[in-house]
């Protein structure tokens, strides 16, 4: 067994950390925070300069096509400087490169390149009115050919960054009459300045700088040369996609929890009560030792899914624990923080206040804790729960 890291991936990290602490300071992320900004388009031009947008696009496409552990190395230190950026950029990667490698040659030509640069946005219309993890019961937006094209109506909610995306890949029905909806979906990329196309954005609690938005179909006409992937096979390619988004999204809660365990580490050290540093006070040291165990053993569980990705092994049993238990340590986390943190935890201009709004969308996003653990146990072999 081999835990470490390239060369190239050790450098790669110190360039991502080293652009981080220059670009992504505290104070641009908490301005970006209580704004509701999405991160500028300049911090977006700068990270593509960096090569960061090229890690996931094919060679022949002008990118890196870097595998999923470098990856997850890049994203590792984007995720600890802001949750907002994280879950920004990981649609665009995620959502964006990942399903375009089933579009046609003429679709790759032409968006993979613009990319690579930075210059379009992604978003995942999945998620609908009537249900998110159960979305084969609860789709309902459609798609119907119409000559040379697909007309689709519907609706869907909660779509991460779909207020600034370039274009939607939307998860649409296009076999009505098949009853077995695993076998009559398929996804469009639907440009976001198609006639029809309505987007609201949503106030949420946390992760401000990222927002949530509904998103409401009407006639929106997309080319049948939009289709990603196999017309009625979509939800089966789309698994391709899902099982990655659960590696990075444990990765953005490792990466929040990293945060928080720094800024604790440090005010311990320099808050005084009775004479010393709280950091002396033992139950202090044992919530700081409890943090520093789970994010190691989120961190070991995270890289372990993604070795496992690229060299060609099952890991959506091991996606989905990854995703469950760094979510867990976050949350519990940024809860431990506000605690240590105590009156100034609780005021907006301490960042632990921040950290812990944005850990409750990791805990039910993409995935509710509890369905995370319904899937695993089905996989040893229980039957299927609600």
């Amino acid at each position: 067994m081999d835990f470490s890291f390239t060369h190239e991936q050790e450098l790669i990290r110190a360039s991502l950390r080293e652009f981080c602490e220059k670009e992504v300071t505290r104070e641009r992320v908490r301005e970006w925070d209580e704004n509701l900004n999405f991160p500028p388009q300049e911090l977006w031009d700068k990270m593509a300069e960096l090569g960061f947008f090229a890690f996931s696009v094919p060679p022949e496409y002008g990118g890196e096509g870097a595998d999923m552990v470098t990856a997850m190395v890049a994203f590792e230190e984007i995720s600890k400087a802001s949750t907002a950026l994280a879950l920004a950029v990981g649609a665009t990667v995620g959502f964006g490169a990942r399903m375009l490698e089933l579009g046609s040659e003429e679709l790759k030509g032409n968006v993979f390149p613009q990319l690579a640069k930075g210059k379009v946005k992604f978003s995942l219309g999945l998620t609908e009115p009537a249900g998110g993890t159960d979305i084969l019961g609860a789709i309902s937006t459609y798609a119907v050919k119409d000559g040379d094209d697909y007309v689709i109506n519907g609706q869907k909610i909660y779509i991460t960054g779909a207020h600034v995306a370039d274009y939607i890949n939307t998860v649409v029905i296009t076999d009505r009459e098949n009853p077995k909806r695993s076998r009559a979906l398929s996804t469009f990329m639907v440009p976001t300045s198609a006639p029809g196309l309505d987007i609201r954005l949503i106030p949420k609690v946390g992760v401000h700088a990222c927002g949530a938005c509904e998103v409401f179909y009407d006639n929106v006409r997309v080319p049948a040369g939009n289709l990603l992937g196999t017309l009625n096979n979509g939800w089966y390619e789309l698994l391709n996609t899902l099982n990655p988004e659960r590696i990075g999204v444990a990765m953005i809660s490792l990466g929040l929890a990293e945060a928080v365990f720094e800024d604790c580490l440090s005010y311990v050290k320099e808050r005084h009560a009775f004479g010393k540093p709280i950091g002396q006070f033992q139950i202090i040291q044992h919530y700081l030792a409890d943090m520093a165990m789970g994010i190691e053993l989120a961190r070991n569980l995270i890289y372990k899914c993604a070795w496992l990705c690229d060299n060609g092994y099952p890991y959506h049993v091991e996606a989905t624990m990854a995703k469950l238990y760094a979510a867990d340590v976050a949350l519990k986390a940024a809860t431990t923080g506000m605690e240590i943190f105590a009156g100034y935890g609780y005021t907006m201009e301490c960042d632990m206040q921040r950290y812990w709004r944005d850990s409750q969308q990791m805990v039910f996003s993409p995935i509710s804790q509890e369905m995370s653990k319904n899937f695993l146990a089905q996989c040893y072999g229980l039957p299927k729960s609600f």
